[in-house]
């Protein structure tokens, strides 16, 4: 089993994955070479192993090719773990249970971005008790499980139909359509190829701390521009008029050369004001 698993596994991207095989690895499991690989987004993949049709996905492959288990297996149906099913010749042969392990830093992420008054979900393709049990330990506001890519798609819509600004972080090829539809699509640095295309952010580290420091950069940013807008903006307004000599008649008057001056040390200030963004990118 380990070894069908392993030689299919190896030509996905996606983390649990990636999991499998380095598990499947250490076991000492074969490798043997697949043809015909298929891969189901949000499904699972196939392949024919050593003249064998094999399959390895989540439930919602034995949903789609209508499998039923054998009886020495229905008792891990009900498993809050995440479960990947490796199929062969249309015959379930084998499980994997897998529990996420959720990082302190993730659990921090989630409440500073309450913090800045920013509600959260959790889109996934995972059973409903492995949903609830994450978003619980984590803080996450909200969830929805056992979503297809089209699904996800459809849950960003219905969230930006209700006039929210939705940014979608992901790394997943399951994750792009929801990437692209999003207002703001944040990938994952060590996620897929096409996860990282569709995005309009790259996190280079694999950690949501980084989402929360690209939220507070971008609305100190914003600030800056408004004070720099105002700063010139009110300067202009009143620097033009007594150029232009409009106090002149009461003595009021702008020299060209004083103005000059006034004018390099508004771009100064300018300048200056946002070079202090650098210490919101450290």
């Amino acid at each position: 089993m380990l070894s069908l698993a392993r030689s299919i596994e190896r030509n996905s991207e996606h983390i649990i994955a990636q999991a499998i095989v380095r598990y499947a690895e250490a076991q000492g499991a074969e490798t043997f070479e697949t043809t015909d690989f298929t891969a189901y987004p949000g499904i699972g993949a196939s392949a024919t192993v050593v003249g064998k049709k094999v399959m390895v996905g989540g439930p919602q492959l034995l949903q789609r090719e209508q499998l039923s288990l054998p009886p020495s297996f229905v008792q891990y149906e009900q498993s809050s773990a995440t479960k990947v099913w490796v199929v062969l010749e249309r015959e379930v042969v084998g499980v994997f249970l897998l529990d996420d392990t959720i990082r302190e830093t993730s659990k921090e992420a989630i409440h500073a971005l309450r913090e800045l008054g920013i509600e959260t979900w959790m889109l996934t393709g995972d059973n409903e008790a492995v949903a609830a049990a994450v978003a619980e330990q984590s803080g996450i506001d909200h969830f929805r499980a056992g979503l297809m890519p089209d699904e996800k798609l459809d849950a960003i819509k219905a969230i930006r139909r209700d006039g929210e600004i939705v940014a979608m972080v992901g790394d997943g090829v399951n994750d792009a359509p929801a990437l692209l539809t999003a207002d703001i699509g944040i990938a994952i640095g060590a996620g897929t190829d096409i996860a990282i295309e569709s995005a309009d952010i790259v996190l280079t580290q694999n950690d949501l701390q980084s989402v929360v420091h690209a939220v507070t950069l971008s609305r100190r940013t914003y600030r800056k521009m408004e004070q720099n807008l105002w700063w010139a903006g009110g300067y202009n307004i009143v620097a033009i008029p007594l150029a232009a000599g409009v106090l002149a008649r009461w003595g009021i008057l702008v020299d060209p050369a004083i103005g000059a001056v006034l004018m390099s040390a508004s771009t100064v200030i300018v300048a200056l004001n946002a070079q202090l963004l650098k210490k919101s990118a450290v």
